[in-house]
């Protein structure tokens, strides 16, 4: 080449690299992240150990409102009269024969006293459509009535308010086939004794 820019000797130009500027910047930027980003992450781990961990626990304290129930104190067993104590009548308002006696043999087997044993009145007799009524003074609705109606669920109860003494009337009905099983019976009278506590709401929070 000639002129102004003729190469003369024998020695050429270096062509310098390209300058390293924008890399240097590159890396600065990223290590000022990596620094952010960890700081970032150790104030994180030092608010949970010390106390951001209480916030979370004050809101777990505030969703645990569910309803409990606590058991109430067992209730005083009841008064009731034992069996040995209550006068059962058995009357006999079917016309099936012999119902009257081989039902008060065996309420006397499970310690009631009996009284009377015969045929219904005529109130009664071939009138009664289910297992029986149950007939006794008003203050027997709460005690001896539910002592009897042990051994016979499904008979109904009455009262007669003008009847005098504490006897109560078994009258055996169309639909009587035979007591309660004496387990059954035994269990039914002492859960009537004893009921079982109820359960009342607590409230969580």
């Amino acid at each position: 080449m000639g002129g102004k820019y003729r190469i003369t000797g024998n020695k050429y130009p270096r062509m310098r690299g390209p300058r390293r500027r924008g890399r240097l910047v590159v890396a600065v930027v990223a290590s000022v992240t990596v620094l952010g980003v960890g700081g970032w992450g150790t104030l994180q781990l030092i608010d949970v150990f010390t106390g951001g961990g209480r916030k979370a626990s004050a809101a777990g304290d505030g969703t645990d409102c569910a309803p409990r129930t606590k058991a109430s104190a067992s209730p005083a067993a009841k008064a009731l009269p034992e069996p040995r104590t209550i006068t059962v009548n058995v009357f006999n308002a079917t016309t099936r024969g012999g119902l009257a006696k081989k039902t008060a043999d065996e309420l006397k087997k499970r310690g009631f006293k009996i009284g009377d044993v015969g045929n219904a009145t005529k109130q009664y007799d071939k009138k009664v459509k289910g297992t029986g009524v149950l007939l006794g003074p008003a203050a027997a609705l709460d005690t001896s009535l539910p002592v009897l109606g042990t051994q016979l669920p499904d008979a109904e109860r009455r009262t007669e308010a003008a009847r005098k003494g504490a006897a109560v009337d078994l009258v055996i009905g169309d639909g009587f086939k035979a007591l309660a099983k004496q387990p059954d019976a035994d269990w039914a009278l002492t859960k009537l004794a004893r009921p079982e506590p109820a359960a009342t709401p607590k409230k969580g929070c």
